[in-house]
């Protein structure tokens, strides 16, 4: 499965939790070590009983945990679009004329050329607009001066010196702290392991929808959550956080299209090396949020337009309604919202704090176990099923 994975920011709220309950220091960080090993070979665990959790999980449920993930995403891309959060010119005109360099040109790529450029449109459009902030750092000054008075760097602005500063060549190192084993790091990093499976879970489908056409098997779900949780075992051991399955990624295959795994190795092989060469990694970091943002407006939004589809697989009935209407409404909201949350125990806080998406998937599964379903839709189904599993055994048969 095209799937990208890397560091998740979602466990950052539980540990820094964890890093005040151990009293900070080489052991809270040897405790967030050892509890993201176990962690990670819980959720593993937790991939390979996926088939029999399937049923809680139809279309309508993924459907609305991919149409979260889209939502939560919008106001990420935007925010780069105009140039990053924290940005002293956010929203300056060179920054709006970056993103919107970089968004005609994918458009322009996307529909007016085929083939192998079509599919490359995003990352031509990000090479194009690279080139344009060079180009432009050549021709216009490089600071301003706030309403205070003080000047700072614009930040569409390549940062060289980053580059010139890297090393050429970095081993990790195995091991860099000793993990620690203590239940008070363990059992909250469990329950954000679990968030972070049904996040996968929402992943693929968006992949799979927005790239095949099609929705995830069994087999698919549980390599994509065992995969998810086997790397963040291993990262564990070379001191690093937990990993996730890269929400961003479900745009850029819905665009693209591309779901070949030659590509895909491709990809993990260059983010390798970024990591093996600094220098490598420090040219890709300085490049401009604008940028970016040019083409996550685009991605980004498509990842709503696979949860549409995923959700409308089926007509969209009374029950279907309800499930998706109070599931982005009261779910969603709860983590766009996150302080209305304030007065509840720390643990819902950090579950359901974080982001819109995983009290809207616990609200949809929840509805969906609920609300009763229509009789006819049931016998239907039955008929089906019945259907199917004699087809199954006259070839088995045969």
């Amino acid at each position: 499965m095209p799937i990208i994975m890397g560091t998740s920011s979602g466990f950052i709220g539980v540990f820094s939790s964890v890093t005040k309950v151990m009293g900070g220091g080489i052991l809270a960080y040897g405790a967030i070590m050892g509890a993201s090993i176990i962690g990670g070979l819980f959720e593993t665990v937790l991939g390979a009983f996926i088939k029999p959790l399937r049923r809680f999980f139809p279309s309508v449920v993924t459907g609305t945990v991919v149409l979260s993930i889209g939502l939560s995403l919008i106001s990420v891309g935007i925010n780069s679009f105009g140039g990053g959060n924290g940005a002293k010119d956010f929203g300056s005109l060179e920054n709006l004329f970056l993103a919107f360099v970089v968004l005609i040109v994918i458009l322009f790529v996307k529909h007016w050329t085929k083939g192998y450029l079509s599919s490359s449109s995003i990352l031509i459009g990000i090479i194009v607009g690279y080139i344009v902030a060079a180009i432009m750092g050549c021709v216009l000054p490089h600071t301003a001066v706030n309403a205070e008075g003080v000047e700072y760097t614009k930040s569409w602005v390549l940062n060289w010196n980053k580059v010139a500063e890297a090393k050429w060549i970095a081993i990790p190192k195995f091991m860099p702290v000793k993990p620690v084993f203590d239940l008070r790091a363990i059992l909250p990093v469990l329950v954000m392991f679990v968030v972070t499976a049904v996040e996968t879970v929402g992943d693929i489908s968006g992949v799979m929808v927005g790239g095949v056409g099609r929705e995830a098997t069994d087999k698919e779900l549980s390599g994509g959550v065992m995969c998810d949780g086997l790397g963040s075992s291993l990262a564990a051991l070379f001191g690093v956080l937990p990993n996730t399955s890269f929400s961003q990624n479900v745009g850029l295959v819905a665009m693209t299209k591309v779901v070949n795994r030659i590509a895909l190795a491709s990809g993990a092989v260059f983010l390798i090396l970024c990591g093996l060469i600094p220098k490598l990694g420090a040219l890709i970091s300085i490049m401009p949020q604008s940028v970016l943002g040019g083409a996550a407006v685009m991605m980004f939004s498509s990842i709503i337009v696979s949860g549409i589809q995923l959700i409308t697989k089926e007509p969209l009935d009374a029950r279907r309604l309800s499930i998706v209407s109070v599931a982005l409404g009261v779910g969603y909201g709860m983590g766009v919202s996150p302080a209305i949350l304030a007065h509840t125990p720390q643990a819902v806080q950090l579950m359901f704090g974080e982001s819109g998406i995983v009290p809207a998937a616990f609200v949809a599964i929840l509805l969906n176990i609920i609300l009763p379903k229509d009789k006819a839709e049931e016998t239907v189904k039955e008929v089906v099923s019945e259907e199917a599993a004699t087809i199954k055994e006259k070839a088995v048969t045969k």
